[in-house]
């Protein structure tokens, strides 16, 4: 929606990693460093290890997009919580071999011929695991295992195994990967952004889709994003997406630090389960403590030639920020296949913001009658002044209200390509 509303080309801030939009910051630099590294090697692991939302992902796609694919056959696995011969079982597969009721023992060979087939016909073969924090221990031995298979004295098989910090800690600490610990020739840990490295981020995703500073972004926004964020670049597209949101929402040509307030307290309240909870304000002259992230290295030689460069008053707002159009068969089915348990629970909440509102309105008319009934003049004006404070206080919860269930549909219709129609 909001993409359409200031003539974007896409969503910049989209959750799902895309290599158009990578950004490369002192960390991602020197990772692509170490992956440049590591790849020339041709053998044994690189390990990169990020917090959630760090770019690791991002980071990957942006790889595959530089490899060759005649010259690196690449399988990806992204794990749950595997044993060995789940994980066995999952990288045959990976590789497009079928080893459906195959044991671990064929499972295996099925791998091993594979990788000697694909080192005979000049290609080199890499597996990237993610999430490697899941794995058991018995995992990451068959992970070592597969490293011993040669051709000759020809390595047949290379891992990329990314993971978050307690993934490191393991690799660090655990007693019985030594071995693993040895075949490491390269090993990175994902660093936030910086304050100013944040800034540039904004930017350099809202310029590849076209923004010429419309809507502009208000002063102390971006400080006060990083502040919210600890420069963890998921985070940031997470509350940009829906500051964006907000800002097509409510036809806004600026997005500041109030509607950055708005958008953290309704994220709040999803995470809380739609009970309301202190607002998670952003004070921008607070500096807020810096996320201590430690770095590894394993290797430091010939580094430099790698790196790179209305009955309610607020219909009218919600018809204004989202147009009527024709809506198709496909769309109608698509609405009506929303749960019936989300629809009621919608309307359930609209309904009760109602009668609170009724319920001021007749507060308000028991104040007028008192004024009528010659009360001194100016205790009516009190009790008249305190109940038009409540019916704003309450007019701006229902606005609020209607504001995060609008957001919610419109996130829910936006989030599968097949629902955008209706």
């Amino acid at each position: 929606m909001y993409d359409q509303y200031y003539g974007f080309s896409g969503r910049p801030f989209q959750l799902t990693p895309d290599p158009e939009f990578y950004f490369e910051s002192a960390s991602h630099k020197k990772a692509m460093s170490y992956l440049g590294y590591g790849l020339n090697q041709g053998e044994g692991f690189i390990v990169i290890t990020g917090e959630v939302g760090a770019g690791k992902s991002t980071l990957v796609a942006h790889l595959m997009e530089r490899i060759d694919p005649e010259a690196l056959t690449v399988a990806h696995v992204v794990t749950s919580a595997l044993d060995g011969e789940e994980l066995i079982q999952v990288v045959a597969q990976s590789f497009g071999l079928a080893v459906d009721g195959k044991d671990k023992a064929g499972a295996l060979g099925a791998i091993e011929q594979f990788l000697q087939d694909e080192a005979r016909a000049g290609r080199r073969c890499l597996l990237i695991v993610d999430e490697c924090q899941n794995l058991e221990f018995t995992a990451l031995e068959e992970l070592r295992m597969l490293s011993n298979f040669q051709l000759g004295s020809h390595p047949l098989l290379q891992s990329l195994l990314l993971g978050q910090p307690e993934f490191r800690r393991t690799l660090a600490h655990h007693p019985n990967l030594d071995q693993l610990r040895q075949r490491i020739i390269a090993s990175h840990h994902l660093e936030a952004l910086d304050e100013e490295e944040l800034e540039d981020y904004v930017h350099h995703r809202l310029t590849h889709v076209g923004w010429e500073n419309q809507p502009s972004l208000g002063e102390g926004l971006l400080p006060a994003l990083y502040q919210a964020t600890d420069g963890i670049p998921r985070r940031v597209n997470q509350i940009m997406n829906r500051i964006l949101l907000l800002g097509a929402i409510e036809e806004r040509d600026e997005i500041g630090v109030r509607m950055l307030d708005a958008v953290l307290e309704e994220m709040n309240e999803d995470h809380l389960g739609g009970s309301r909870a202190p607002s998670a304000s952003v004070e921008v002259d607070q500096p807020s403590p810096a996320l201590e992230l430690e770095e590894t290295q394993t290797v430091e030689p010939e580094m430099a030639q790698y790196e790179s460069g209305d009955p309610d008053p607020f219909a009218g707002d919600i018809e204004m920020a989202v147009p009527a159009v024709p809506v198709t068969p496909e769309a109608e089915a698509e609405i009506e296949s929303v749960p019936a348990a989300e629809v009621a629970a919608i309307m359930a909440q609209r309904d009760a913001r109602t009668a609170e509102l009724e319920a001021a309105i007749g507060e308000l008319q028991a104040a007028g009658a008192d004024r009528s009934l010659n009360m001194p003049h100016s205790q009516s004006d009190e009790d008249l002044n305190e109940a038009l404070g409540r019916i704003e206080a309450r007019l701006e919860e229902q606005e609020r209200s209607f504001r995060h269930v609008l957001t919610m549909l419109i996130e829910w219709l936006e989030d599968d390509r097949s629902r955008e129609a209706a």
